[in-house]
């Protein structure tokens, strides 16, 4: 309830504002002190998800933040004392990049959404992997051990890089963030940077993902790959991900990005059909667990995917691993749910797995 009127209240503002405000007031509070107290108001309960084993990866718990929330990892610990069992960074390009000309990110309130056409900015790869190094030496020497946070990074190309070229952009980021993230998710789906859901075709995947499938198994410790598809493509493009995911081994998928349709809008009067740029949130939901359901029926589960679009709630969670997922991300949810989304998902899913009436 507490949450529901700071909401309101900001959002009265810019979106992007309230959000950097937002986790620049969270990061304040940490420094201050209080870390070991938002953790305790937040830690969700261990239950029969947590922790959660996948791709060879220890998860706290199976509620990740999808990319896009943290591009730059500026908020680790922070995020961190809110719950999350993993946290994924990025979209990171080599260079650094603006993005889109703002406003690029816009709330529809009554329809509980998100549309964004934030360009894949991010501080580039090398200051991102210069800020994993600093964390990860901090965490040891605070704990002496890794934190148990779960890091990934989702990579992509940048703007200007031309689509014969991409491979190039994969290969720099992989090769720098390689020794600081935990997992890679390969981002060809963004619907914000021109021509890039072009790479999501058979051959053009296929050039990307075996040449980072080369460079991880000349590694000493391989890092799982997975590849984040978007909502908008057909069952025969589906097919073609599958399979090429199976042929080549990939670790998983990341179903689903943002979505380029505004089908699933009560209220689109206004931004909603005004502004371009990829939708997320609640009406992304049911499109999203048919993908993930189709992916998990077609490959009879053999194939992991973690799950994101429209999860609010234990039950939009719950209703995404019945469909199949290994894990799920959070991201419009976490905006309109607030700080304790994570906590409220563990433990109504805790309550499920133990036969408690949750109505």
């Amino acid at each position: 309830m507490m949450y529901k009127v700071l909401r309101n209240i900001l959002f009265l503002f810019p979106a992007e504002w309230v959000h950097y405000f937002s986790m620049n007031f969270l990061r304040l509070l940490t420094r201050i002190g209080l870390r070991p107290l938002i953790t305790l108001l937040y830690r969700p309960l261990v239950g029969e998800h947590s922790p959660t084993n996948v791709a060879g990866l220890d998860f706290k718990n199976p509620v990740g933040l999808g990319a896009g929330f943290d591009k730059n990892a500026k908020y680790l610990p922070e995020l961190e004392a809110l719950g999350f069992g993993c946290v994924e960074i990025g979209t990171v390009t080599p260079f650094p990049q603006f993005g889109n000309a703002k406003p690029r990110l816009f709330r529809l309130a009554k329809d509980k959404a998100l549309i964004n056409r934030m360009g894949f900015n991010n501080d580039g790869v090398k200051a991102i992997t210069a800020r994993l190094k600093q964390w990860r030496e901090a965490a040891r020497t605070a704990n002496g051990k890794q934190r148990p946070l779960i890091v990934g990074g989702n990579i992509g190309k940048n703007k200007i890089t031309a689509n014969q070229d991409a491979w190039k952009d994969y290969d720099v980021c992989f090769r720098e963030l390689h020794p600081y993230v935990d997992y890679f998710t390969v981002n060809v789906s963004s619907p914000n940077t021109p021509g890039l859901r072009e790479l999501q075709e058979k051959e053009s995947l296929r050039k990307i993902l075996l040449h980072l499938q080369m460079i991880n198994n000349g590694k000493a410790s391989p890092k799982p790959i997975f590849l984040k598809i978007a909502p908008d493509l057909g069952r025969e493009q589906i097919d073609d991900v599958i399979d090429l995911a199976q042929e080549i081994k990939l670790d998983g998928l990341v179903a689903t990005n943002t979505t380029i349709s505004r089908d699933g809008l009560a209220h689109c009067v206004g931004v909603g059909n005004q502004e371009g740029g990829g939708l997320s949130g609640l009406p992304l939901k049911n499109k999203s667990t048919e993908i993930v359901r189709y992916i998990s029926q077609k490959t009879n589960g053999e194939v992991t995917i973690v799950a994101s679009g429209g999860i609010f709630t234990g039950a939009d969670a719950r209703e995404k691993l019945d469909a199949g997922a290994s894990l799920v991300q959070v991201w419009t949810g976490f905006i309109y749910e607030g700080p304790a989304i994570v906590k409220k998902i563990m433990n109504s899913l805790r309550r499920n797995s133990i036969g408690i009436d949750t109505k």
